[in-house]
């Protein structure tokens, strides 16, 4: 029957493996890599080797090449190395021929992040989105993942209690589906009757791909402890305050990050956290300007947004982690004006493309966050304005 997945837990030794496949380049997989890494060690593992190949369109039976299966195993083989870990999605009858052949546990992307999600879920809804999205990602790979299905032939004679087995277990995962459903939607409830009772406050959510510093800024708007490390995934659970600005009131909300690839079943059990990004007036998108990908995290975010149809809402986009950002492209010798002038240029580049709905700040050393409370407030305030109309008194 089927058995849970445990957690990762403890630092293993784990070994990488991307693909570089039509209309992508080496640096960009190289990049992928970068992050899947940061993501194993968020589960407790570190990545001691990585493998790369370029192939128009994953193996079926293995996803790489067979020859590049048997430089993984050479490499694994003898050394205290626990997992493999992919970077796209594998089949289970994938997961299955690779650990054959490696005699090594095997996960994709998805997998990792469903466990790190599995870890790190605190309240009774992520606990029971989590448990849903490992149970989605189950289901189609129910078939590939039974080792005893592995005859040969087709016909009469051929049809053994493995079938039945593996029926029994799809049934009882597909009851476990629609139980878990129903807990949710029973939960979801009782979270928009929550939201309903927030009354006529403007709502506004912090938004952004995953470690880009949105708890780091919700405590320091809200001057309340909000958890906040340098893992990705940090923040599953939404947290929401009352913010006074200038006798201002408003609601701030912090959300779970976005990432690229994030698993769709993933998304899709947890659109009710996410729903107050959908339920937002006003969005912050929080980005971490000292990223070497952060354009590509901007484009991720806005696709996910749209998916959300959440789109279209106000946004002022946040450039954090300034300080970062001179630690790691700025010269100890580079003269003031030159750094100034850099800082310029890159300013104008944003409020055209923002069209003046950005600003550039460090939440870890406090810098600028003074204009950043003022345009909030100000938009905040438009809000007010536009909605109710004919209010003698506007905050």
């Amino acid at each position: 029957m089927i058995e849970k997945k445990q957690s990762l837990g403890g630092e293993e030794k784990t070994v990488l493996v991307g693909l570089v496949q039509q209309e992508q380049t080496s640096e960009q997989v190289s990049e992928y890599l970068d992050e899947l890494a940061f993501l194993a060690e968020t589960a407790g593992a570190r990545a001691v080797k990585r493998f790369t190949q370029k192939l128009p369109h994953p193996d079926s039976r293995t996803f790489v090449g067979k020859g590049k299966l048997e430089e993984i195993k050479q490499y694994v083989s003898g050394k205290d190395i626990g997992l493999v870990i992919f970077d796209d999605e594998l089949t289970g009858s994938q997961i299955t021929n690779i650990e054959k052949e490696l005699g090594v546990k095997t996960i994709d992307r998805s997998d990792l992040i469903l466990d790190i999600f599995a870890a790190r879920a605190r309240t009774a809804q992520a606990r029971v989105q989590v448990e849903l999205a490992q149970y989605q990602y189950l289901l189609p790979r129910l078939k590939g993942m039974w080792k005893h299905l592995e005859r040969q032939g087709g016909g009469i004679g051929t049809r053994g209690p493995g079938e039945t087995e593996i029926e029994t277990d799809r049934r009882i995962v597909k009851d476990k589906i629609s139980l878990l459903r129903k807990r949710l939607a029973e939960i979801d409830k009782q979270a928009f009757t929550q939201r309903k009772e927030r009354g006529e406050l403007i709502r506004v959510a912090l938004v952004g791909y995953t470690n880009v510093g949105k708890s780091t800024l919700m405590t320091l708007l809200s001057k309340s402890e909000v958890f906040a490390e340098n893992k990705l995934f940090a923040t599953l659970d939404t947290t929401t305050r009352k913010l006074v600005f200038e006798n201002t009131p408003f609601l701030l909300s912090d959300t779970v990050g976005f990432i690229r690839k994030l698993p769709h079943h993933l998304v899709e059990s947890f659109k009710s956290t996410l729903d107050e990004v959908r339920e937002a007036d006003i969005l912050l998108h929080v980005v971490d300007i000292s990223h070497p990908q952060y354009e590509e995290q901007i484009g991720v975010v806005n696709k996910t947004l749209q998916e959300l149809k959440a789109f279209e809402k106000p946004v002022l986009t946040i450039f954090n982690k300034m300080d970062l950002y001179e630690e790691k492209y700025f010269d100890k010798w580079l003269a003031s004006e030159v750094k100034q002038e850099i800082w310029r240029d890159l300013k104008e580049k944003w409020e055209e493309a923002t069209d003046n709905n950005c600003v550039f700040i460090s939440a870890a050393e406090k810098k600028n966050i003074d204009a950043l409370r003022e345009l909030i407030l100000n938009k905040v305030r438009d809000l007010y304005r536009i909605r109710y109309p004919y209010r003698t008194v506007h905050f």
